[in-house]
Order: C-alpha cells, then structure tokens, then sequence
C-alpha cells in the first residue's frame, strides 16, 4: 500500500498508544507533508512537559521519528500545496489537516498513483473521503 501518513499515525507507532494503525506492515511507501516531523515533535515536547517524561524516552522517540520521517517520501509545502489548502473544501477542516490534505491529493495528481490517506483524525478522514482518497485507519 501506498499510504499519506499524518503525523496521527506516526505518533500512534512511536508512543506506542492503543490502536495504533493495524495496517502499519502493509505500507510500502510512505508520503508524507515536512509538517509531520514538526508535528510530532511538538507533541514530543508537550508530553515531556505535562507528563514529565525523562530524557532517555524521550531521546529514543524522537530517534524513532526522525527514522520514520527519512523512510518516508516527504513532501515540502510549497506555494502550490498552501493555494490548494486555501481553497474552499467540501468539508470543515482545519489549517494543518488542510495542508495535509492538499500535498495528499497534489502528490496523487503529480504521480499518477493511487494512495491511501492513513489517519486516526476524523475530521481529515471525512475530508479525505470527500475528495475521493480512500482512507485507512479510523
């Protein structure tokens, strides 16, 4: 499978949280927008904050997704991905999951081949679908 990874899921793998995306052994190729590193390691930080994680996890996650991150083909936001999230969706949709939908569909448009929108966000997914990506992992 080739799947759009939003940073749902990687953090899902990575924090070894409940149900984590079952179809995980199943991509083959990852793609994915640079925000998701960021994203993750935002959330990387907060969780070191509120939950008062050591350094050693801490350390070891974030090794965890920058190895992910450089598996994945990762798609820079350009001009062109930020119009196209700037354009009016078929669903209510926020800034970042609007990014991410766009690099998702122009990447699908660029390269001709179908992909699969793999996150645990409803509201991404609803959009997903909208436009007509298949989606994995709600």
């Amino acid at each position: 499978m080739i799947a759009y990874l939003d940073s749902s899921i990687i953090l899902r793998i990575v924090l070894g949280q409940p149900n984590a995306f079952k179809q995980w052994r199943a991509v083959e190729r990852g793609v994915a927008s640079a925000l998701v590193e960021v994203e993750c390691l935002r959330t990387l930080d907060r969780l070191r904050l509120a939950e008062g994680l050591d350094d050693q996890e801490i350390a070891a996650r974030r090794e965890a997704i920058f190895r992910l991150v450089e598996a994945m083909e990762i798609v820079e936001p350009t001009r062109t991905v930020l119009a196209r999230a700037s354009q009016p969706l078929p669903t209510s949709l926020g800034t970042l999951d609007a990014i991410h939908l766009a690099t998702a569909l122009l990447w699908k448009d660029r390269s001709g081949v179908d992909l699969v929108m793999a996150t645990h966000d409803e509201a991404l997914a609803v959009a997903a679908q909208a436009t007509g990506l298949h989606v994995a992992g709600l």
